[in-house]
């Protein structure tokens, strides 16, 4: 495992497993929020987005945690090892209600209030966004390590 992503539904925790799985590995942590977002709570080009990604993807191992549907078949394509938080809808939502108000390495800003649209795309995850990764894990047939609670990745991380 040198070129790995770490993917789910916003909420599920992929930040901080891949942080731990960083700590474990000792490979390069990239977050794909920390690449689209400015500190004004606005967003870079996307040819901007794809250059600095095709810049990761040219290096010979990394930890890419984030979706952003429109280039997980390149990553997908690039990497060696996919791990998939495949969590319920309810316990995402949780993940996002926990974390409101803290500072995160993977955000310029902390977020404070709700954002509707944000739970929405949240709620609909697993019934519009699930099938179409499923299709890409099918695709391409990496490493895939599918996790389906909390406790399995956690328990993946605390293996010798």
């Amino acid at each position: 495992m040198k070129r790995i992503i770490v993917i789910g539904c916003p909420g599920s925790g992929k930040t901080t497993f891949a942080k731990k799985l960083r700590d474990r590995s000792r490979l390069p942590l990239f977050h794909l929020d920390a690449i689209w977002h400015k500190p004004d709570r606005t967003h870079i080009a996307r040819e901007e987005f794809d250059a600095r990604l095709d810049k990761l993807l040219a290096l010979d191992a990394w930890i890419i945690d984030g979706n952003y549907s429109r280039t997980m078949e390149r990553r997908m394509d690039a990497c060696d090892t996919v791990f998939f938080l495949d969590y319920p809808t309810e316990v995402c939502l949780e993940g996002i209600r926990t974390r409101r108000g803290t500072a995160r390495s993977d955000m310029p800003w902390i977020e404070t209030e709700e954002d509707v649209e944000f739970i929405e795309f949240v709620k609909n995850f697993n019934e519009l966004q699930r099938p179409q990764i499923l299709a890409l894990l099918d695709k391409y047939k990496k490493n895939v390590i599918v996790f389906t609670d909390r406790a399995q990745a956690d328990a993946y991380l605390s293996e010798p």
